[in-house]
């Protein structure tokens, strides 16, 4: 009978200690009507740090289910109410808790919430920045970027640790064939939640890529009524430049809609300066580039949700890119007897168009959750240049032309699952497939003897590239005391086929390469609570570069007299091992060391030829990179009321290849700062700027640059309107430096035009400055906190 007794309080136990309980209950106001998209937070006693967190429905009921038995509290929060706190009690079965939350007496003007800066979180995979709560008043993505940590924005691009290979998602879908320049300038920032920068892609990102993932995750409306936004701006460049748009969101019942429609004229031009020697003679080639390109892009979507657990919804975006410029060059050929000069004009007309839809299906519930979506892609690239001299010249040469039209295909089918066994454990898995097609027809045209253009069939080619990638994966979540793991696995299977028609001695050819990839790519990550402020982590991923479908059309197109571009169609894929170790402190970023090694690396391969002058540019994979980054990041708060970061990038790249003679090795140091500053009369006031030693751009080293943006913003009309002045490239320097061809090195300077100023104004209008709507609004604050480790 003691044996039996025994066994049976140690059933007991068990059964008690792996009970799954659910609570439930209506939160109301004073008046009893329901409050839908409050904020409920339930802390288990003893584990505060790890909330569980859910919203009221409709009808303002919540539920917690799987919940163990143990002792709890509950915090209830929601915009124009006073936060309810439910005491400790002790969970043994189902419980049932309705609450009442009063008004707070104040109006809602007099409520100020405000955060000068971002909230920024480091975990062992990601850098997270919140932007729920900044105060953003500057309006574009590419001010955004500039508060992120170790993010550097400067003329040629995103650069982070050193490494332009950066990709950039939105809301995990693809931007490849968009205009990221484009993008960058007009995105409002008004549109976004949050940025995630993952250096360390886990098991269900695409294993493609070399640099980080910078993923921009969108505002999902959880407003009640209909509200909007209404942005202009006018600015001053390469002349003047504007842009417009609106959105508008609406959300009734169980519908969910957003729209936006925004337009754009922007202005800039890139300028380059270029001189080497060949032979006995000394060319000294400017070029400008002026761009202003007129772009118009149309997005929506709609969200129904069937009920509480389960929605569909669909979404859509167009988007037109028309850009016709003249670039124009002037080299100059000289030895110590004489000198002659080629004035040419290079005529672009280019139009792009791209469109996608996106349908989804999701369940949602506090412990599981499953996305299937499907993903379109179509996107034209129709472009036309004629490359000609220009009167005044005493070098010859034939003018050429190129009709180049791309046609681009690509569906995706999607499916991911993750469920959560405990607050500890965490089991994800999902699976991919692409299909992608594309078509590049490139016809090249000399010209003749009436000066008009003949169809050079030698040099004309249409590339066909038909491409499918299948994919799995599996990942884990665990936590155990001060410890944290994170491990998956990946597979994908690729199959790429690129056929090239062209014509070789008279003769009509048809060359297929296929490229068969399977692999299994893996990540892990492990970190660890050091104490109450200190945390460190390390991790580790492997990934793959694939070529980019144009490089390895094998033909040439000329950029100006004495250079051009030629594609590889024996490029392979490169294969990266990243490893990384980040120091936080509460949570920030503190202290990092990156290092990477890359068989294969795709390079941007640049050679003279001495005989004709020429200078060709083709990518080409480079035996050895491997990159070292040290950063040191420091919060300004220590300076009263300064807001910001500031800190250091200590960077090592290295280039070894036996077989196209490169040996290239830099050191080099990045400062930079983002600072916050709220002057008189509530006058918002930032700086962006950086500094560096010099950097080692491909085959470019360069020398040392800066970069300094400055801008001021202020709220009117009670927070309605925004209006902010941004001078941009106040200190410039650009791209200075040196190429060694091999037979001969060069000096270059690339540089865009200087001082961009922009004005930009946003008004907000609609329910969401009604009191009676706000009410229904969520505060994120807690949600983003328990979301901040997704």
């Amino acid at each position: 009978m003691k044996l039996f007794n025994i066994t049976f309080l140690f059933f007991l136990s068990i059964t008690v200690g792996f009970a799954q309980n659910s609570i439930n209950g209506k939160v109301v106001d004073s008046q009893n009507e329901p409050l839908p998209f409050a904020n409920i937070i339930l802390y288990k006693i003893g584990d505060e740090a790890n909330p569980k967190g859910t919203t009221s429905d409709d009808n303002g009921n919540f539920k917690f289910q799987n919940i163990g038995n143990s002792k709890y509290k509950i915090t209830v929060s929601m915009l124009g109410f006073e936060t309810k706190n439910i005491k400790e009690f002790l969970l043994n079965g189902d419980k049932t808790i309705n609450i009442t939350l009063k008004e707070e007496s104040q109006t809602l003007d007099e409520v100020v919430v405000t955060a000068k800066r971002p909230v920024i979180k480091q975990t062992a995979e990601k850098l997270i920045v919140d932007l729920e709560k900044s105060e953003m008043i500057n309006t574009s993505l590419q001010d955004v970027m500039r508060k992120v940590p170790g993010v550097l924005v400067t003329n040629n691009g995103i650069s982070i640790a050193g490494n332009r290979g950066v990709r950039i998602l939105i809301n995990g879908k693809t931007t490849r064939y968009m205009d990221v320049e484009t993008l960058l300038r007009d995105f409002p920032a008004d549109n976004i939640a949050k940025i995630e920068v993952v250096e360390q892609p886990g098991a269900e990102y695409e294993a493609s890529g070399s640099g980080a993932i910078i993923n921009i995750i969108l505002k999902k409306n959880v407003r009640l009524g209909t509200h909007g936004t209404v942005n202009s701006w006018i600015g001053e460049d390469n002349g003047f430049e504007y842009g417009t748009g609106i959105s508008l969101a609406s959300y009734k019942n169980k519908l969910n809609w957003q729209t936006s429609l925004r337009h754009s004229k922007p202005t800039w031009r890139d300028d380059l300066s270029l001189v080497r020697t060949v032979g006995n003679e000394t060319y000294n080639q400017v070029t400008r580039e002026p761009y202003n390109p007129n772009n118009l892009t149309f997005s929506a979507n709609v969200d129904y949700y069937l009920s509480d657990k389960h929605s569909i919804g669909i979404g859509g975006q167009w988007n037109r890119r028309k850009s016709d410029r003249i670039a124009t060059s002037k080299t100059v050929v000289s030895d110590t007897n004489s000198s002659n000069v080629l004035f040419s004009e290079n005529t672009f007309d280019r139009d792009r168009k791209n469109f996608n839809i996106n349908p989804y299906y999701e369940y949602k519930s506090d412990t599981e959750r499953l996305i299937v979506d499907f993903n379109y892609i179509d996107y034209v690239n129709d472009s036309k240049n004629t490359l000609s001299d220009v009167s005044g010249s005493t070098i010859s040469f034939t003018d050429r032309r190129y009709i180049q039209d791309g046609k681009y295909n690509i569906k995706t089918y999607k499916a991911d699952y993750s469920k959560s066994y405990s607050d500890n454990f965490k089991l994800s898995f999902g699976s991919k497939y692409a299909k992608v097609k594309t078509d590049s027809d490139l016809q090249s045209f000399t010209e003749n003897l009436t000066n008009g253009f003949d169809l050079d069939v030698d040099e004309s080619s249409r590339f066909v590239v038909d491409e499918s990638i299948f994919a799995v994966y599996s990942k884990i979540n665990a936590t155990f005391g001060k410890w944290s793991f994170s491990g998956g696995l990946r597979y994908e299977n690729s199959n790429t086929d690129g056929t090239s028609y062209f014509t070789k001695n008279g003769q009509p050819t048809v060359e297929i390469k296929k490229r068969p990839i399977k692999k299994i790519f893996p990540s892990a990550s492990i970190s660890r609570k050091l104490n109450d402020v200190l945390g460190a982590s390390l991790s580790y991923s492997y990934r793959i570069q694939r070529p980019s479908y144009n490089s390895l059309n094998s033909f040439a197109t000329y950029l100006d007299p004495y250079s051009a571009g030629e594609g590889n169609p024996n490029l392979k894929p490169s294969f990266t091992n990243n490893y990384q170790f980040n120091l936080t402190y509460e949570g920030q970023p503190f202290f990092t060391i990156g290092y990477s090694k890359t068989d294969d690396v795709i390079f941007e391969l640049i050679k003279q030829d001495n005989t004709t002058a020429q200078i060709r540019q083709q990518e080409v994979n480079v035996e050895n990179n491997s990159n070292w980054n040290f950063r040191l990041f420091a919060p300004l708060s220590f300076v009263k009321g300064l807001e910001g970061y500031t800190g250091i990038i200590v960077t090592n790249t290295d280039y070894q290849s036996s077989t196209f003679g490169v040996d290239l090795n830099k050191w080099n140091l990045f400062w930079f700062v983002q600072a916050n500053y709220k002057l008189p009369w509530d006058i918002n006031f930032e700086l962006s700027g950086n500094y560096g030693t010099g950097a080692l751009e491909g085959q470019i080293e360069v020398d040392w640059l800066a970069n300094l943006d400055v801008s001021l913003g202020k709220k009117f009309l009670g927070d309605k309107l925004k209006v902010n002045l941004g001078i941009n490239k106040v200190l410039n320097r650009g791209f200075v430096g040196t190429i060694d061809y091999g037979n001969g090195i060069a000096s270059v300077e690339s540089n865009g035009s200087r001082q961009n100023v922009q004005l930009r104004l946003t008004y907000s209008f609609g329910s969401k400055f009604g009191k009676k709507k706000t009410r229904r609004n969520s505060a994120k604050e807690e949600e983003n906190r328990i979301d901040s480790n997704n």
